[in-house]
């Protein structure tokens, strides 16, 4: 399964820096969790296994519940049982497509 999530402490005022900061302890904990992951600039995409997967969003959301008191989390799953590699198999297929319907 593939998932795109989003988790980011609800800050009050211009508190850009412990967003920034909150933010980057929750891509740490996706980044040792050893799932194939991308970060971008509106989620972080991480593969692998229900339990696995969730277990390392759970563990990314309590590094941003650390820091802050009210903490927003947005899930999106692709469920797709036994296949892998999709992350980047997606993305090939889509450029693959645009380069033969140039």
């Amino acid at each position: 399964m593939i998932v795109a999530f989003s988790v980011a402490p609800t800050v009050v005022g211009d508190e850009s820096a412990e967003m920034s900061a909150a933010v980057a302890e929750a891509v740490r904990v996706v980044r040792a969790s050893g799932l194939p992951n991308e970060t971008n600039s509106m989620f972080t995409i991480i593969e692998g296994e229900w339990d696995e997967v969730f277990a390392v969003i759970k563990e990314a959301t309590d590094a941003v519940r650390a820091v802050s008191p009210r903490t927003s989390l947005v899930i999106k799953a692709d469920i797709r049982e036994g296949v892998t590699g999709q992350i980047t198999q997606k993305v090939d297929s889509v450029n693959r497509y645009l380069e033969e319907n140039k």
